[in-house]
């Protein structure tokens, strides 16, 4: 018996749902990629503006930071040839001048057969052209092992399933550059691995040969005295001898430890200057309310507090440990990320030296409402809606080529961030003006 045709009402139907899916594919990816070579107009038009066309302000509570290298001061958008990405590292390539190396986790579009489960870091090189920072070439895949779990129960067990690494940082320590990722753990459920970051990718064989150190080549799964069972975010820092630490938090307590070269590490260090370090705190930080959090954010990079050209200056006496940290506030189901500095002595014990009172503001974020309303909203709720636009910042480093792990108050560093999970950016700020607004602690 042959079928019946379907009607032409129900042809016409099916015919205008494929439209509209393909419509909403068209809109989705358009949100998440930052650009796809559509030239620099696109690319500013990315930032926020206020309604007669100017950068929205920033608030009073904030001290807003510039771009060192635009004449607007705004961001830069980050184009990954067509990728919608997140958490986006970047820093000097070894030796070609003007071009950096960037890193950041790729996002899928929903629907791929990945499930969100199987995630990837992707690499390019990059320069600065048509409005944003643009890779020369079609990204490629860091061949970063995946990591055996299986430690995952309750209601994680399905990160048992992850495969890959997660929201990497990249960044240079005295001398090698190195990526710190989150991977299944051997340990817990879900932890923090470090790697030379040179066999990744297509660093100078020349180069690498002269500062040869075997100990990273492969992943190595970083410890703490005592896990949780998600780990997220941990940074290494080198002392004044080029030992080095692992930093685990930054709050509600500090926790630290050192840690040698085949991964072994001491007792949590912390302890030895809670005292001393919970009172500057408690005078500078912010404090979380309800729904909120404070996270450390970034690597971390040491800083000499005096002008390059100083010749008055001492050096070992002036520098410190440098690491932004982020005032997160979950409210009506969006995100909001306030970033700090603080500031660390660079011998043992490690006490806080300063932190900064005011959280800074990227000149080019979304100011009161201009942060993504949640879909559900209805128009009521809509009009009071007055959340300014997320943005989190993930690394910096320093911006010209051979700095490394040490730099100067009028150094340019490069911070990259995310923009409500949507787009990346990266902006080129003079190091001094992250720092306005220091309250130390020796003044308490």
């Amino acid at each position: 018996m042959l079928a019946k045709r379907p009607s032409p009402i129900l042809a016409f139907v099916g015919f205008v749902l494929i439209i509209l899916l393909l419509l909403s594919t068209a809109s989705y990816h358009e949100k998440i990629i930052p650009l796809s070579f559509r030239g620099g107009q696109a690319a500013v038009g990315q930032i926020s503006v206020s309604t007669n066309g100017r950068p929205a302000p920033p608030p009073s509570s904030h001290n807003e930071v510039f771009s060192v290298s635009r004449k607007d001061g705004q961001y830069w958008p980050i184009d990954f040839g067509g990728f919608g990405i997140i958490n986006p590292n970047m820093i000097p390539h070894p030796n070609k001048t003007d071009v950096w190396i960037v890193v950041a986790q790729r996002m899928d579009p929903p629907g791929t057969a990945y499930g969100g489960q199987w995630s990837v870091e992707i690499t390019c090189e990059a320069i600065f052209r048509k409005g944003a920072l643009t890779c020369v070439e079609k990204p490629d895949i860091l061949p970063i092992s995946a990591t055996p779990g299986g430690n995952c129960v309750g209601d994680i067990t399905i990160l048992n399933m992850n495969i890959g690494p997660h929201d990497a940082r990249v960044f240079y320590g005295p001398e090698s550059p190195f990526i710190v990722f989150g991977s299944n753990s051997q340990f817990t459920c879900f932890g923090q691995w470090i790697q030379d970051f040179r066999p990744l990718i297509n660093w100078p064989f020349l180069m690498w040969v002269a500062a040869a150190d075997t100990q990273f080549l492969i992943g190595k799964e970083l410890q703490r005295p005592r896990f949780g069972p998600v780990e997220k975010n941990w940074f290494i820092f080198w002392d004044a001898v080029g030992d080095m630490y692992v930093h685990h938090d930054i709050s509600p307590k500090r926790s630290f430890v050192r840690m040698d070269k085949k991964g072994m590490i001491s007792e949590d260090l912390a302890p030895l200057v809670a005292s001393h370090d919970e009172k500057c705190m408690a005078a500078y930080m912010p404090v979380p309310g309800k729904d909120e959090d404070l996270h450390q954010a970034t690597n971390s990079l040491a800083i000499v507090l005096c002008r390059r050209e100083d010749p008055e200056c001492n050096v070992e006496a002036n520098t410190y440990i440098m690491h932004i940290y982020q005032h997160k506030l979950w409210h009506g189901f969006h995100g909001v990320y306030e970033p700090y500095v603080v500031l660390m002595h660079r011998t043992a014990p490690f006490g806080i030296y300063g932190l900064t009172k005011k959280p800074f503001w990227i000149r080019g974020r979304g100011g009161p409402g201009r942060g993504k309303i949640p879909k559900f909203y209805d128009a009521e709720l809509r009009k009071s809606w007055n959340q300014s636009e997320m943005v989190y910042i993930t690394s910096m480093n320093w911006k010209e080529q051979g700095r490394n792990y040490v730099g100067y108050l009028d150094d340019v560093l490069m911070l990259g961030f995310g923009i409500e999970d949507r787009r990346s950016a990266m902006m080129d700020v003079t190091a001094g003006d992250l720092l306005k607004n220091l309250g130390l602690c020796s003044e308490l």
